[in-house]
């Protein structure tokens, strides 16, 4: 979380200047945006693309409806959007990195979705109307936001009454054993594999401490409950190493 008085915030373990650390953040995902589908698939085995079904089943739309997926990134939560509004529906894939949202385009464009909308766009002050969306979605984003708080209450003033709030991150596993052996694997393994893949270990030893530096599932709750949600709840996937916490609009 950002400290306003201190302006200071953290970027991974390192204490910086929170007007910082967008462009360090910047960096990071220019540097591994062409293999990040490919990362994402090896460091997960490919479960997290059952984590983002499963959060997209959850969003309670139909057909019609307009989506906001913020730090969309390379598109694949936008394109599963795109299928339940169909094409009377309108869903905007948003992302602060132009990069990685080159890559979401291509991907667009791939998958001859015709109803969404790509934008730069930074999550703590979005360039939306009050209550326009009927569901906000972001995935592996929320942890790289500097201040969490503020994106909270704009993705809040941006759905309609009803809407809903979905917020798949990296959490805290449920059991020690598990918490060790992720440990190990985030601090060892995976900036190997960044090495040998992207060509880039620092970015992913940033990727680990981010997780660690992010609230934990009840802070996190928490935070959303202050910033206007109601109905809030989480639901730990695969140990709690993931976990999607839901919310709605008064």
């Amino acid at each position: 979380m950002t400290d306003e008085k201190n302006n200071k915030t953290h970027f991974g373990y390192k204490n910086v200047n929170s007007k910082e650390k967008p462009d360090l953040v910047k960096e990071v995902f220019d540097s591994v945006s062409n293999k990040y589908d490919l990362m994402n698939d090896l460091m997960s085995l490919g479960i997290h693309r059952l984590w983002k079904k499963a959060t997209i089943q959850m969003s309670n739309l139909k057909k019609g409806d307009k989506v906001l997926d913020v730090a969309g990134g390379t598109g694949d939560l936008a394109i599963l959007f795109s299928e339940l509004v169909g094409d009377s529906g309108k869903v905007y894939l948003s992302d602060i990195n132009e990069k990685m949202l080159e890559v979401g385009r291509d991907r667009v464009i791939d998958s001859g979705c015709n109803n969404i909308k790509n934008l730069v766009a930074d999550a703590e002050d979005l360039p939306f109307q009050d209550e326009e969306f009927d569901c906000i979605s972001i995935a592996f984003g929320i942890r790289n936001v500097t201040n969490k708080e503020k994106a909270l209450k704009e993705f809040n003033r941006c759905l309609k009454s009803g809407g809903r709030l979905l917020v798949l991150e990296f959490s805290n596993p449920e059991y020690n054993w598990l918490s060790e052996l992720y440990d190990l694997y985030s601090f060892n393994l995976l900036p190997k594999l960044g090495e040998w893949i992207v060509g880039d270990s620092k970015s992913y030893e940033y990727l680990a401490e981010s997780i660690r530096m992010h609230p934990n599932q009840e802070v996190f709750l928490e935070m959303m409950n202050t910033a206007g949600f109601v109905n809030t709840e989480y639901q730990n996937m695969t140990g709690g190493i993931v976990a999607l916490h839901i919310g709605e609009k008064n």
